[in-house]
């Protein structure tokens, strides 16, 4: 029977005091970090009957906060109109704290842009729908977003705007 065990030293799992040199990402903390709820037309829009119409806004950033610390902000604004005005208005930021260690450069941004907000959203969503519940109104449930096929797109938005600079004319002799 073969001995399974390696006495490389020179085999890179091998770390000096077992330091762990994988790459890693980890959710430390997630939290509101700012929210607002109006109910500008109250009381009266409770007795309004026209159908509301939603428009649903969203906007994510990243900011190193430390060393190998980023927060990940999710920015959800919902305003919610009737024929007669304005039923409510939501503005959060849900955030999450992320440890990230030893992840190449090259994999952070589509990370923070697509799988961070990937991950706080549902919480996001819950806290918008029990804001609206808690205003008097319907429960109100985002549909989810596909941020994978988001990043995708900017991606290749980008590439079509660096591809169209590289074959634009330059000018005439």
């Amino acid at each position: 029977m073969a001995d399974e065990t390696s006495s490389d030293l020179n085999n890179p799992a091998l770390q000096p005091n077992g330091e762990d040199t994988s790459p890693a990402i980890g959710l430390i903390s997630q939290y509101v970090k700012d929210m607002s709820f109006e109910n500008p037309s109250a009381p009266a829009v409770y007795q309004w009957q026209s159908a509301p119409q939603l428009d649903v806004q969203f906007n994510i950033s990243a900011d190193g906060v430390g060393e190998d610390l980023y927060e990940v902000s999710l920015k959800i604004d919902v305003t919610s109109k009737a024929d007669e005005g304005t039923v409510f208005v939501i503005d959060l930021k849900y955030a999450g704290l992320f440890g990230v260690r030893n992840v190449p450069d090259d994999q952070l941004q589509p990370f923070f842009l697509a799988e961070a907000p990937r991950i706080l959203f549902p919480f996001a969503r819950r806290v918008i729908a029990d804001a609206v519940r808690d205003g008097g109104f319907p429960q109100l449930l985002l549909e989810p977003i596909d941020f994978h096929g988001l990043f995708q797109q900017q991606v290749a938005a980008q590439q079509g705007e660096a591809l169209a600079d590289i074959g634009a004319p330059v000018g005439e002799a």
